[in-house]
């Protein structure tokens, strides 16, 4: 028996589509280099299929959150640079010098620190600066940042070949954050010698070209969610969750279907129950709001969503169609992240993330000649 016939559900991964998301933006920011952003394992996705893909597509630099995940992907991508977001936490220089990743620098301790690592340790890569703009999260504060310029001895060691901030509202175009952290950006980049600024991830590429400075760092875009909510999506969706209807039921009023008894049965019809819950990241809060399809049918989510089972009313789909063993469409063209995290009440960046270990995963792409598992 093969690891697909025993699924009872299917996660498919379309590598191409990253790709393809990724030279549309490229193509689109031209000259600005696009990175690529693959913490979290590519946002839940599996950076082992798709970071090398991405580097054979033409991708030269990747940002990840840990040192840990820059170790991993240095063994996937042995030429690209890797940066590092979190920086160095003491103790981990020498990591980062092992496997030639480039901190990202977000406190005046830190850049003190990797000096005097870089002073003490000639292989210490260069460096990048991360600039607080007005998000209060990571990075240098103006007050930092005056007093660094003061001294140019820790400049030259920690060897700056970026700066780089990040928007609070990016997914906002008509926010007046976006203006101010831009004008913020620009005033703070302009105490530091001159270097490659990036300041745009995603939703900034779309701000226009004013926020795409020299380097762009999508992340949530490669893998298909819309980097301009309210806006048609321009890119290809990635991701599609399949889950096996394990049985079908007759129901009719006053039956009620779940936990809690939350939904009552209106009417005469059949329930379909469907091998993926919140253990598999399909969230509890989808109860009674969320939908599948059927060979394109729309079905209402019923009841609760349990840990390992999550309930349909399947009425209206033909009886031809829906029998244990068939495959119902909870993410995919029709119906994707960005869709389900709004019936969730969450976001895209969540839906991906979650995505549980359960699923039998497949990651299709042509580099590697077709499906892998």
């Amino acid at each position: 028996m093969t690891d697909l016939t025993r699924a009872v559900s299917l996660l498919t991964i379309d590598v191409d589509a990253v790709v393809a998301n990724w030279r549309r933006l490229s193509s689109l920011i031209a000259p600005c280099e696009a990175a690529a952003v693959v913490k979290a394992d590519c946002y839940g996705l599996g950076v082992d299929h798709i970071a090398p893909a991405l580097a054979l597509a033409g991708c030269r630099s990747f940002f990840v959150a840990t040192v840990d995940e820059g170790i991993q992907l240095r063994h996937l991508v042995p030429q690209a640079m890797i940066y590092v977001l979190s920086g160095p936490v003491s103790g981990s220089e020498g990591d980062f010098a092992a496997h030639r990743l480039v901190p990202v620098l977000n406190s005046l301790a830190q850049i003190t620190g990797w000096a005097a690592f870089a002073k003490f340790g000639s292989a210490a890569p260069a460096s990048a600066f991360h600039i607080d703009t007005g998000m209060n999260r990571l990075g240098l504060e103006e007050h930092e940042l005056e007093r660094l310029v003061g001294k140019p001895d820790v400049l030259t060691a920690v060897r700056p070949i970026l700066a780089m901030s990040h928007l609070a509202c990016s997914d906002d175009d008509g926010s007046p954050m976006n203006e101010a952290q831009l004008a913020t950006f620009r005033r703070l980049t302009a105490m530091l010698p001159a270097m490659p600024l990036s300041l745009a991830a995603s939703g900034g590429i779309f701000l226009g070209r004013a926020y795409r400075f020299d380097m762009t760092r999508p992340g949530a875009a490669l893998y298909g969610l819309n980097p301009a909510p309210g806006k048609p999506n321009p890119m290809s969706q990635v991701v599609r969750l399949q889950g096996k209807i394990l049985q079908v039921r007759d129901v009719d009023s006053p039956q009620s279907v779940g936990y809690g008894a939350s939904h009552r049965v209106a009417r005469k019809g059949k329930i379909a129950t469907v091998a993926v819950g919140y253990a598999d990241g399909w969230f509890r809060s989808l109860g009674n709001r969320g939908f599948g399809f059927i060979e394109g049918i729309k079905v209402p989510l019923v009841g609760r969503v349990s840990m390992d089972l999550t309930t349909f009313d399947v009425t209206d789909v033909p009886t031809h169609l829906v029998h244990p063993g068939t495959m119902m469409d909870l993410i995919g063209s029709n119906h994707g992240v960005d869709d389900v995290a709004a019936e969730a009440g969450t976001i895209g960046y969540e839906v991906l993330t979650a995505l549980g270990r359960r699923h039998h995963r497949r990651w299709l792409s042509s580099a590697k000649g077709g499906p892998s598992a």
